[in-house]
């Protein structure tokens, strides 16, 4: 049998709002890919900010173990590129090609692909279609690796989804929690709506090609988002509207029929998935586990809980998360009390709770969060006496998980990597940032 094609198919911003996870959004070819594939309703990112959950996934470790500690476009970096999953593929006779967004590197060169197709904005559903058409038409026997990243559904610089301006309607459109349904609200959501759809006709472009050509048997489609939506309390936020994350599975392993899994999995256990799939050696830096016996019925779970992370994103603002079945637990360090507001994208829903008093609410040091009966986790429980005994379990499993990482805020604050820079926690924005201190 040969060597499996690999086809990792991933967006900006995009959480589990698509139509497979019951949401009112129009994306007809994720909701056939999942009809076909294996839909996981309990997947999570290892950091809910774009490089480190991009390097998380693609090294198979945690963000502060990949190096990827903030953004690649401000020069974050990974410590080990050698790390990334191409080159353990490339080892096994892959052929690594990229098409569009990477995002782990602020040059995709130094990543090691071995073919980067176009420029970043242009056609990327055109560039990955035609070189699968390439591949089918080559008939070369060279398993490949296609990474075909998109923007959507990703906010642009006005912190509109559209540019130029509005597109969705806001009168059947309903805000997703905790966000308040006001007219600003409901608008934003409808323009999210419209991206997504983009997002659904430029992927499923890909994937008709992928069966056109004759591939689409031999390949492994991982259909994913970095973290989630670019809202309040959600993307760069450890709340499960922070780190719940689409992922769809199809292909060779077992991943077909249309199954729904509702084990907890994590972004860093597709490296090690890829890995048996493609019956190849996994490296021994990897922290996730396969997803593989999950679908094959060997396991009904392959993890007690999942653990993520925040240390940079436009500022910082060092915070560590565990979540098991029923219980979240999230710690933030140092002695800042109150939000970091240019952590949260510009939008017309951030404009509602800023105009609201949103700078002045305390955010805790601890909190503890029942998923069962508070799935928005909006009751923090952290300081009942009734769930000491709860607070010290998930404490001691965050710990154990730091030691065992080597997590660098174990050691105090965590500098700013030289040539790295960031925005002032005060600031309300990046955007007001830039204007008043340059950075």
């Amino acid at each position: 049998m040969p060597l499996p094609n690999i086809l990792y198919l991933h967006s900006h911003d995009t959480g589990r709002f698509i139509q497979p996870y019951g949401h009112d959004i129009p994306t007809p070819n994720l909701r056939k890919l999942a009809e076909e594939g294996v839909l996981f309703r309990q997947a999570f990112c290892a950091a809910p900010t774009c490089s480190p959950s991009r390097a998380a996934l693609l090294t198979g470790q945690s963000a502060h173990s990949s190096g990827m500690i903030g953004l690649a476009h401000w020069n974050f970096a990974l410590a080990d590129y050698s790390q990334h999953l191409i080159h353990t593929l490339q080892a096994a006779g892959y052929l690594a090609v990229l098409a569009g967004q990477q995002h782990v590197a602020a040059d995709p060169a130094r990543i090691g692909y071995d073919r980067i197709l176009g420029n970043l904005w242009d056609d990327i559903d055109g560039q990955a279609a035609s070189f699968l058409e390439e591949v089918a038409q080559d008939g070369s026997s060279r398993p490949f690796f296609l990474d075909a990243g998109f923007f959507e559904t990703h906010r642009v610089g006005s912190g509109l989804f559209n540019d130029p301006g509005p597109q969705g309607d806001p009168r059947y459109s309903l805000p997703a929690p905790p966000l308040p349904d006001t007219f600003r609200t409901r608008q934003d959501m409808a323009d999210f709506k419209v991206s997504a759809a983009r997002l659904d006709q430029k992927m499923g472009r890909i994937l008709r090609t992928l069966e056109s050509t004759g591939l689409a048997e031999n390949t492994l489609v991982i259909c994913t988002t970095d973290h989630g939506i670019a809202f309040p309390r959600m993307k760069c936020n450890l709340t499960d509207a922070g780190i719940g994350v689409l992922l769809i599975l199809r292909g060779p392993g077992g991943f077909g029929g249309g199954k729904v899994c509702d084990s907890l999995v994590s972004h860093v256990d597709l490296f090690p998935t890829v890995c048996e799939v493609a019956g190849v050696e996994a490296p021994p830096w990897l922290q996730g586990h396969s997803i593989v016996p999950l679908v094959s019925g060997e396991a009904a779970e392959i993890r007690e809980e999942i653990f993520a992370e925040v240390t940079y994103h436009a500022a910082y603002e060092p915070q560590r998360a565990v979540r098991t079945r029923r219980w979240k637990y999230i710690r933030r360090w140092g002695d800042r009390g109150y939000p970091v507001l240019c952590n949260c994208d510009d939008s017309l829903s951030k404009e509602v709770w800023v105009e609201a008093g949103w700078a002045n609410r305390i955010v805790p040091v601890e909190q503890l969060y029942d998923m069962l009966y508070d799935p928005h986790e909006t009751n923090n429980l952290a300081s009942e006496a009734a769930m000491a005994p709860i607070l010290q379990e998930m404490q001691g499993r965050l710990d154990r998980w730091m030691k065992e990482t080597n997590d660098p805020l174990l050691r105090g604050p965590v500098p700013i990597p030289a040539g790295c820079s960031v925005c002032h926690p005060d600031s309300l924005s990046v955007a007001e940032d830039r204007r008043v201190n340059g950075s």
